[in-house]
């Protein structure tokens, strides 16, 4: 290197750091330690779990306060949305208003007895809903930092998607889980394609534990979802059928995981579910 080349470099080397960028002096001070064993497996990953600490919300059409296999709700909350626009979020007096929420709430609970189950209702009776209720429902339950957000429902309005990418990083960059149905008809729909989001699509097998991870994404895991028993209005039950009802076995699953491990990002998280699920490794 000539010496007119050195001076070039050195002048480099003063030149401002790019936004974003690590300075070298502070390396050590992000040095990590691995949240992983060497071998993840069910045993580690969610065994002894009851859901305990962790916080699930489930963003749907309300849940059935007092439902013999839900129990007490640690919230609950109805989205409207003001003359200008803003959020409202008012506590719920109607509870669900069609049965869909207390059934993923069911399912919850089913899998994590003793997580926290919020609900925050996004829909009216008979399915009914807004893209910009379920936009602001969803950005109102990211920014109150709950672990999982199940999302048993998605838009095929892509004037909406985009928005909804929006909000799906930012729950991931806060550590919040989102995890989404596909839809149960061969169309496009959103937030599930999203891979910021945990995508669910149903399997046949009658064993809620048993889950598959999906080499042919979008649809990243297939849960029980055929002919399931589940909560129903009036304390009753049914037996249904849908993506739906696969996506909170699932988000159980999730809150199984992070009530032993909460120090895990939702990267990690779907890494375990993927070294977990029953047909990869040791578990296949």
């Amino acid at each position: 290197m000539t010496a007119e080349a050195g001076a070039h470099a050195e002048e480099r080397r003063d030149e401002p750091r790019p936004a974003w960028s690590l300075a070298r002096d502070d390396v050590a001070a992000i040095a990590l330690d691995n949240p992983l064993p060497d071998r993840v497996d069910r045993e580690w990953a969610f065994g002894g779990a009851t859901g305990k600490g962790a916080k699930v919300c489930v963003l749907d059409s309300g849940v059935e306060t007092g439902h013999p296999s839900i129990g007490d709700l640690a919230g609950s909350v109805a989205i409207s949305l003001g003359e200008d626009g803003e959020t409202i979020a008012t506590p719920d007096d109607e509870g669900d208003l069609c049965g869909h929420g207390t059934a993923c709430a069911g399912v919850i609970r089913a899998l994590a007895p003793d997580a926290e189950i919020y609900s925050v209702r996004v829909l009216g009776a008979g399915f009914t809903g807004s893209g910009k209720v379920l936009l602001a429902g969803l950005r109102w339950a990211v920014e109150q930092d709950y672990d999982v957000i199940n999302m048993s429902l998605s838009t095929t309005k892509r004037a909406f998607s985009e928005l909804l990418r929006e909000i799906a990083d930012t729950a991931y960059f806060k550590r919040t889980v989102l995890v989404a149905s596909a839809h149960n008809m061969p169309v496009e729909s959103f937030p599930w394609r999203f891979s910021s989001v945990i995508s669910v699509g149903s399997h046949e097998d009658d064993d809620p534990m048993t889950f598959y991870a999906n080499p042919d994404p979008p649809v990243e895991f297939f849960a029980r979802g055929v002919d399931v028993e589940v909560a129903w209005l009036g304390g009753s039950t049914i037996t249904a059928t849908g993506n739906s009802f696969a996506t909170p076995c699932i988000s159980g699953l999730a809150a199984l995981v992070l009530s032993k491990h909460p120090q895990l990002t939702p990267f990690q998280l779907k890494s375990v579910l993927y070294l977990t699920a029953s047909n990869v490794g040791d578990n296949a």
